[in-house]
């Protein structure tokens, strides 16, 4: 009989990391992890992506996760390395992406001592992860590794840190990585309440105007069938929420599009309208809601999640369902009935016909929706969307049609800039035979446009369209309609975007005019590496629908 393998702690995670089936590390080396590099360096079939800023690399792994529903993994190394991931590991817990963020640490006689590139990583990733971990004995460190795949990839994801001082990553164990994950106090929802979900067919199969609200959890569960059966077999209206978009094929008739603060007029009214919403994997944030108090005033509400800490949270609930939407859908689908809602659809479809949210107007100056629409267009909408934050973010998930699941990312609970550029590394990565078009603004693209220099190296056919309107539009937005004017800190001065990406060895064209900008697409999509479009829009332009502050969504306005 064999002896137990003896393995080093970088070995460990190797091992985890090769077993998860792991098709990507991103990352960036540092004095307390090499340890972990030196043992990454004798297993060639871990690829490993040098991103050039830890948050980079962060959300490089977040779109990797998001594109495969995949866990994704993240390193660094101590002290500053690690506190520069900490805005992507609170965007990851915001948006239930599930990541493992490992940073090396100073070794553990130093640990406390203020020694050099020491930061208490772990007591700063308390907020913003799923779960995290202090390793201080290499023989811990197998049955860590294994619970942090477990917790990161189950029930609601989310980010998982493990923090790993050098000399456990060169301690030797002959402990093996266990296979099976047991958790004490932890039990992710499966199928929801059986009594429930009979209240819930009760409900739908009673409601007059209902209405379907899909969010990101229907992408997660992988319940794209199930919403489509229950839709189209109740005749039920089916509105997103931002990271819900594409979860049902925007081109059907039963699809109202985006509600929310930027969404469709129709949608948001739709909800305003409606005496029942079927909410499936979504939270109610206020970018949703608008004023609480006066959401959805005629309706009741069922809402399916598998986080009971969003179960009324926000708004009152008449049939809460703890559980997995793809199970509880398949469970409660034959308890519905086919429904005749002509009267309440022909009243939504008046309101879109009436108020055509997705028209664009006939403009001699290049406008943003205009160049998304042109992308949606040039690409048939065979593509992988990759929206910043900002108004670049709110046209591209207005302007380019879903029909795909998992073809939309951004950043939306956190809201941090900086994202679209690595996101989009990381989706090309893990689906390196799709169209990835990153769409930016000219602010958002400088907060991570260091991670040019990682899509030149790796030769990825990312497509960049960056919306130069030279200002952080949705502060000059907001600064013109409530501050009156008074533009501070929102007006940019830009470099040559086109000049600075040929300079990193991407491919830059720039784009001032209607004709122009159509032109630069095509050669983009001709082209066969990196592209980056410097796109001159109009500076003026604002995003509309609006529900402004403290409204409700009756009150959204057009113009």
């Amino acid at each position: 009989m064999s002896e137990p393998k003896q393995r080093t702690g970088g070995q460990i995670l190797c091992d985890a990391m090769r077993t998860e089936g792991t098709g990507a590390i991103f990352g960036m080396p540092g004095g307390a992890s090499l340890p972990f590099y030196d043992a990454l360096y004798h297993y060639a079939d871990l690829a490993h992506y040098s991103m050039r800023h830890e948050q980079g690399a962060g959300y490089a792994a977040d779109g990797y996760a998001r594109a495969l529903n995949r866990v994704g993994i993240c390193t660094a190394t101590s002290g500053p390395g690690a506190t520069n991931l900490v805005t992507s590991m609170a965007s990851a817990m915001m948006d239930s992406v599930p990541v493992i963020f490992v940073t090396g640490q100073v070794a553990t006689p130093f640990i406390g001592s203020d020694a050099f590139q020491e930061t208490d990583i772990t007591g700063v990733s308390i907020p913003v992860t799923k779960q995290n971990y202090l390793v201080k004995n290499v023989e811990e460190l197998p049955q860590i590794v294994a619970e942090a795949f477990y917790l990161a990839r189950s029930g609601r994801p989310g980010p998982v840190h493990i923090d790993v001082p050098k000399d456990v990553l060169t301690d030797t164990t002959d402990i093996p990585t266990p296979t099976d994950v047991k958790i004490h106090g932890y039990r992710p929802a499966g199928l929801g309440h059986k009594r429930m979900i009979q209240r819930a067919a009760e409900a739908i199969n009673a409601a007059e105007k209902p209405v379907i609200l899909a969010g990101h959890g229907i992408a997660i569960s992988e319940a794209f069938d199930e919403l489509k059966e229950l839709v189209e077999k109740a005749s039920i209206p089916v509105i997103t929420t931002l990271h819900g978009v594409g979860n049902f094929p925007e081109s059907h008739d039963l699809s109202f599009g985006m509600l929310g603060m930027h969404g469709m007029y129709y949608a948001n009214i739709a909800v305003h309208e409606c005496d029942l919403i079927i909410a499936l994997g979504m939270r109610f944030d206020d970018r949703v809601t608008g004023r609480v108090k006066d959401f959805a005033p005629n309706a009741n509400i069922v809402h399916i999640d598998i986080d009971p800490a969003e179960i009324e949270k926000v708004v009152p609930t008449a049939v809460p369902i703890v559980g997995d939407v793809k199970l509880t859908l398949g469970a409660l689908n034959p308890q519905i009935e086919s429904g005749d809602r002509a009267a309440w659809l022909s009243r939504l479809n008046s309101l879109k016909a009436d108020h055509p949210s997705h028209a664009i107007r006939e403009s001699e100056a290049l406008l943003p929706q205009r160049v998304v629409r042109n992308i949606y267009e040039a690409t048939k909408g065979e593509a992988k969307i990759i929206g910043d934050v900002g108004q670049n973010q709110m046209w591209a998930a207005q302007h380019f049609l879903y029909d795909k699941p998992l073809s939309f990312f951004s950043a939306g609970g956190l809201g941090g800039m900086g994202y679209s550029l690595p996101a989009a590394i990381g989706v090309q990565i893990a689906k390196p035979d799709d169209t990835v078009w990153s769409i930016t603004g000219d602010g958002g693209l400088q907060i991570n446009i260091q991670e040019l220099a990682a899509l030149a190296e790796y030769n990825l056919p990312v497509k960049i369209a960056v919306l130069n309107n030279g200002h952080l539009g949705m502060i000059r937005q907001w600064q013109n309609r409530f501050y009156e004017g008074r533009l501070k800190a929102s007006v940019l001065q830009n470099p040559n975007f086109a000049a600075v990406a040929e300079a990193y060895g991407v491919r830059g064209i720039s784009a001032g005019s209607n004709e122009d900008a159509r032109k630069a697409i095509d050669e983009a999509m001709a082209h066969d590496g990196p592209v980056l479009i410097d796109f001159a829009v109009d500076p003026n332009e604002d995003v509309f629908p609006m529900v402004e502050p403290g409204a409700s969504l009756a009150e959204t306005v057009e113009v």
